[in-house]
């Protein structure tokens, strides 16, 4: 059931530069009425986990929860068995369950999909209703678990704790208490390191991890990007972890320092600057002169190849200037890629933004940039008052570029390509190019032919 020691615990963490405990009146803000507008904590929970495409992952709750929630993001997989995420997994609950309780049909449900799926784990998630109820899933997993012999997962992160960030937070807790330590990899070395954040929206933990081979790091395990459950199972024997972008899982990392001495650091592989600190911070943490001359080199190379690359775009985004309406750490490290471009951010929206995410966006955007707390209601005001050339953010943005006459990009989850790594930002050019030649920008914001009569 939900601990509210733990959630308190949570939004008051300790490693966190924010933390009330450091500087009063500071930290995240508390669960209220409203917090889940955008996306719930079951969401984020789904959104954490649900790139495991070895496990099944089970809503416990009414079909509508299941509704909202399955395939709700691009995380590419390259898992080659049965790939369980294209299916939507729910036990169901009706109006008697919620009368006698559920706990029978759950263990029904996770019968049956041992018996027919045969996944190699199972994640059960807490849902508003079966929380509210009461239903014991730790003990049901717990028993589960048992009798099949493979880890059955409890998520307690029903929708009414708060919103998304939390949610991942939660994610991070279930994994760490069930998953991580138990089991050993067959070997290790001294350059295993685990991804921690990056849900490889699109391919963008592709982008770098070749990089990484070419170096000599390897990544013994992902939470939760193209991850598998036997890896993440072996995650306490890494040498680090490198948090990618996203700070709602710096309590996984601080608990895993802890209890397996394991220190961690967060980087942004958005931007060309970005990607090559991420890369010098890795082989510094890691600590071999040896590796850090090899990655001097591999950087050298990649960063020639690219400026000659990007000249051209570069001179057609001069002068050019950028709003960006986009969620979380987004707010700061596609900024970034646009600045590596040429592009001017003037504004960028932080209304889901961690108060670590603010001050990075600050720290990018300058003085002058306008953080967005109500980017629904700022955003055209912006646009005028800062003559921007082009909107990057969610599709339903696009009607005020229109109404603006800007050019348009969707950046959010639903875009079909990377902006991770080097090449991931000749990605992103390309879509800021056909986006300024793109002509129906031009057209759908002229007047009609009457009225220029």
């Amino acid at each position: 059931m939900v601990n509210r020691a733990k959630i308190k615990e949570l939004m008051n963490e300790s490693a966190c530069s924010h933390s009330k405990d450091k500087k009063p009146g500071e930290g995240c803000d508390k669960p209220k009425p409203g917090l889940a507008a955008g996306g719930c904590a079951f969401d984020g929970a789904q959104i954490s986990l649900f790139p495991y495409a070895d496990a099944v992952h089970l809503v416990h709750g009414p079909q509508t929860c299941l509704g909202a929630s399955w395939e709700t993001r691009e995380t590419l997989s390259s898992y080659k068995g049965r790939d369980h995420t294209v299916m939507g997994f729910t036990t169901g609950i009706t109006t008697n369950d919620v009368i006698f309780g559920g706990d029978k049909r759950l263990e029904d449900s996770i019968k049956y999909i041992v018996q027919h799926y045969k996944p190699e784990a199972i994640f059960v998630y807490s849902t508003c209703v079966t929380a509210l109820v009461g239903d014991d899933i730790d003990m049901t997993c717990k028993l589960a678990a048992q009798k099949n012999n493979i880890p059955v997962v409890p998520v307690h992160a029903p929708g009414f704790v708060g919103g998304k960030n939390l949610g991942s937070r939660l994610a991070g807790e279930a994994v760490l208490e069930h998953l991580i330590g138990t089991k050993e990899p067959e070997f290790t070395t001294p350059y295993d390191i685990n991804l921690i954040g990056d849900y490889n929206v699109t391919g963008d933990m592709w982008q770098y991890l070749p990089i990484f081979e070419r170096i000599g790091i390897r990544v013994l395990s992902s939470l939760s990007g193209d991850g598998r459950v036997g890896s993440i199972r072996t995650a306490h024997r890494a040498k680090l972890n490198v948090i990618v972008c996203a700070k709602s899982l710096i309590t996984l990392c601080r608990k895993m320092n802890e209890k397996y001495a394991i220190p961690w650091i967060s980087v942004s592989f958005y931007g060309k600057r970005d990607t090559t600190f991420a890369i010098r911070e890795i082989v510094k943490a890691l600590g071999d002169e040896k590796l850090m001359a090899k990655a001097e080199e591999v950087i050298a190379e990649l960063e020639e190849g690219l400026e000659k690359k990007l000249l051209p775009y570069k001179e057609m985004f001069a002068g050019k200037k950028a709003v960006l309406n986009t969620g979380g750490n987004k707010a700061w490290s596609i900024a970034s890629g646009l600045q590596d471009l040429g592009v001017e951010v003037v504004a960028t929206s932080i209304r889901k933004s961690t108060a670590d995410d603010i001050e990075k966006a600050r720290e990018y955007l300058g003085e002058n940039g306008v953080l967005m707390k109500t980017p629904a209601s700022q955003q055209a005001q912006v646009i005028d008052e800062r003559g921007a050339d082009i909107l990057l953010a969610g599709g339903r943005s696009l009607y005020t570029a229109i109404k603006k006459k800007i050019s348009f990009i969707d950046v959010n989850q639903e875009k079909k390509v990377s902006y991770g790594g080097y090449d991931g930002l000749l990605n992103l050019a390309e879509d800021l190019k056909y986006a300024f030649l793109n002509p129906v920008f031009k057209n759908v914001s002229a007047k009609a032919p009457w009225e220029e009569m």
